[in-house]
């Protein structure tokens, strides 16, 4: 009898574990580097009908969308200016930009003022959204675009400049310069494009996206007319008629639960590997992920990995965290003795006189000739429980899906070998072994070259920084503040208000850096209370309708109405104060009311984007209470919610109301601290600073109870 052939493995790709949804798309392509991605992508948005979705960690509206060729579409190449041309082109198109509102520790490689750029100067068509609905330390790391509900890219590429290269990596590529001119370094990324009933499926991803930051719901595209494919033009697929699952990471945040379907799949994913793990990452710093792998290895002796990495991480920040962390994650390989069977590389070019090493941006993964994985996500921890990621794995189910899928790897390793594909696979075949089959592989002035990171971390100066920079779960999270603190076993009680607490410590920084100032400059000479009081009194009994006056002007340029408090109660004292200010908040919020009423909610979404939604929502929830409530939470500032109350006409007179009823808590409260404030800086001894401990601390729990108390009533309604 013939030996009885294996039975084929076990599908891995199970919703509801490691996967948000298991769909099938009747094409996939991998699309290795920016100008493959970047013309592709501009071929499916030409001939969008109906809507073009986008969500990113960036959108930069100077991104040069454009493949290795110059458009010959009539367009601007920038695609800010692209699609302003392309709406026009098509009025019915509409075009939704959804970008990470991101931290200050980004502002600086950030394009200046995005809505300027992608929201004021453009048709209606094209509305952008900062999306903020993020735990603090928490990041929207999706990288997806979706064209009419049909066709859907994901991956590690982001719309963004410094991103654009073409599989070469030539050194001396006079294309790959930023919009200043800047020259930059090779950059390799992968995105895959699908269609189908995975597209549609990123298409629900993405709505749903969309919905939490603007509270908007997303029309879902109707069946397509038969003659309608955004497939982009000329683009072969690489896989036909696959199984493909979706992966997602979500942190908890606003009631909604925490999601870890990214990680599970890596797990499983490695679980099921027989002979070789092909990866291309950014970053190697999950000791989950590296256990995992070490574990298979010794149930599997024949199995080997290799790893395709950036040479280093140059930022002081990635160097002493990042880096850190896959020194880490390769210590623990050579410890387990499997320093033979893994092998960390980087990608180097050279061209005549010119070389330079590849920046690895890519996340990729392929295990054995069965598993392709395309992702947003680094193998890091922050990418397993804090960011937001979306990735695309496609399972392979036949002999023509597995050898589709060993292409992809093969002219992946050949892209950074500069040999071809097919010699790749021969050397594959020859040796049976990965690590055997790259060793030496050059040709072109490419090669892969072994990461020489060494065996020591550097030392942070700032105890806690790697935990910071790539916690486990966001820093609103108990087993967050427990790891930051070194003790991983013990969270803190549930329920506890640490966002408040954060609040309130923001709250001291600033006045312990008056107080500094007052101290350690002559500022105290011209800044005195009584110095202060003189110049909103300058006027003698015109003071009071000064400082009201200015609640009225700073109040149309959204100056901080706590500062004014506080202002007004430090010159006049608490009493005086108090009235003043309350007097200057009315006013400032009558005024600011009728300028919203007269723009009406159109003027408002164009300058302030989709996401007074959110606030919209909030205001029109029921008179005199709903605007209350608002002035009690942190929906927006100030200023905001009256322009929206206005627009949206809700009754004059619970608007008033709501708004005396929300504010005078926070106005007697602040004007007292004010009035402590001026005797800090005159006497700031020990008893008045704790004094006015003592009123912030009374503030916080007061609006903290308030805010419990208020979401009740609103819930019970």
């Amino acid at each position: 009898m013939p030996p009885r052939e294996a039975p084929p493995p076990a599908p891995i790709l199970r919703e509801g574990h490691n996967a948000w949804r298991v769909a099938r798309a009747g094409r996939a392509a991998v699309l290795s580097d920016g100008a493959t991605y970047f013309g592709a992508l501009r071929s499916a948005m030409l001939r969008a009908r109906h809507s073009i979705q986008v969500v990113g960690w960036d959108i930069d509206s100077r991104t040069r969308l454009v493949g290795e060729a110059p458009p010959d579409d009539g367009l601007p190449e920038e695609l800010g200016a692209f699609l302003a041309a392309l709406v026009r082109r098509r009025p019915g198109l509409s075009v939704k930009l959804l970008l990470w509102d991101y931290s200050v520790l980004y502002s600086l490689e950030r394009e200046m003022l995005p809505a300027l750029h992608l929201r004021w100067g453009v048709p209606e068509g094209v509305e952008l959204c900062l999306d903020d609905c993020t735990p603090f330390g928490a990041s929207h790391h999706q990288k997806v675009v979706v064209v009419d509900g049909l066709v859907a890219f994901s991956g590690g590429l982001d719309l963004t400049i410094r991103r654009w290269d073409t599989n070469r990596h030539d050194p001396a590529d006079a294309g790959r310069v930023d919009p200043a001119g800047k020259p930059y370094s090779p950059f390799h990324d992968v995105q895959m494009v699908v269609d189908g009933e995975a597209a549609a499926a990123l298409a629900e991803l993405v709505a749903d996206r969309w919905a939490r930051a603007c509270e908007e719901c997303v029309p879902v595209p109707g069946p397509s007319a038969p003659d309608h494919d955004p497939w982009p033009d000329g683009l072969d697929p690489d896989l036909s008629d696959i199984t493909l699952g979706i992966a997602r990471t979500h942190p908890k945040h606003d009631g909604a639960p925490e999601v870890r379907e990214v990680e599970a799949l890596y797990l499983d994913m490695i679980g099921a590997a027989e002979r070789m793990i092909y990866i291309e990452n950014q970053f190697l710093t999950s000791g989950r992920i590296a256990r995992a792998l070490i574990r298979r290895m010794k149930e599997r002796p024949a199995l080997e990995a290799l790893l395709v990495a950036p040479k280093t991480h140059h930022t002081w920040l990635e160097h002493r965290t990042m880096l850190a962390g896959r020194i880490r994650f390769m210590r623990a390989i050579r410890r387990a003795g499997m320093a033979g069977r893994v092998r960390l590389v980087f990608p180097h070019v050279t061209s005549g006189e010119a070389e330079s090493e590849v920046m690895v941006h890519a996340k990729v993964m392929v295990v054995d000739d069965r598993l392709l994985r395309v992702a947003s996500s680094n193998l890091c921890n922050r990418s397993m429980g804090t960011d937001t990621e979306c990735d695309l794995m496609v399972e392979a189910a036949d002999a023509d899906q597995r050898a589709a899928v060993a292409a992809v790897r093969n002219r992946l390793i050949a892209e950074h070998t500069g040999v071809s594909p097919e010699e790749v696979a021969e050397r594959l075949r020859a040796s049976g072994s990965i690590l055997t089959a790259v060793r030496g592989l050059s040709a072109n002035g490419h090669s892969l070259r072994d990461v020489e990171d060494g065996d020591a971390p550097a030392r942070s100066l700032l105890p806690g920084i790697e935990r910071a920079a790539d916690p486990r779960r966001p820093i609103e999270s108990g087993e967050f503040l427990a790891d930051y603190l070194g003790h991983p076993d013990v969270a803190p009680p549930s329920g506890r208000p640490w966002p408040l607490l954060a609040r309130a410590a923001l709250m001291l920084l600033p006045v312990a850096l008056l107080i500094l100032l007052w101290k350690a400059t002559p500022v105290s000479q011209y800044m005195t209370p009584e110095a202060m009081k003189a110049a909103l009194t300058a006027g003698g009994s015109w003071g009071p309708a000064v400082s009201v006056g200015l609640f009225l002007l700073l109040g149309f340029v959204a100056f901080p109405v706590n500062v004014l408090i506080l202002g007004t109660a430090a010159a006049f004292g608490t009493w005086p104060g108090l009235a003043y200010a309350a007097v200057g908040a009315m006013v400032s919020a009558a005024a600011t009311y009728g300028l919203g009423r007269k723009l009406g909610p159109g003027v408002l979404r164009r300058v302030l984007g989709p996401r007074i939604n959110r606030v919209s929502q909030s205001v029109n929830r029921n008179g005199i209470l709903a605007v209350t409530t608002i002035r009690l939470l942190p929906v927006a500032p100030f200023t905001l919610v009256n322009l929206v109350a206005g627009a949206m006409r809700i009754r004059f007179l619970d608007y008033m109301v709501g708004t005396a009823l929300g504010l005078l808590p926070g106005i007697a409260l602040l004007s007292l601290v004010g009035e402590g404030l001026s005797r800090i800086l005159e006497h700031p001894t020990p008893r008045n600073i704790g004094m006015l401990l003592v009123v912030l601390t009374a503030w916080a729990g007061i609006t903290w109870g308030l805010q419990k108390l208020f979401r009740r009533l609103r819930h019970e309604d």
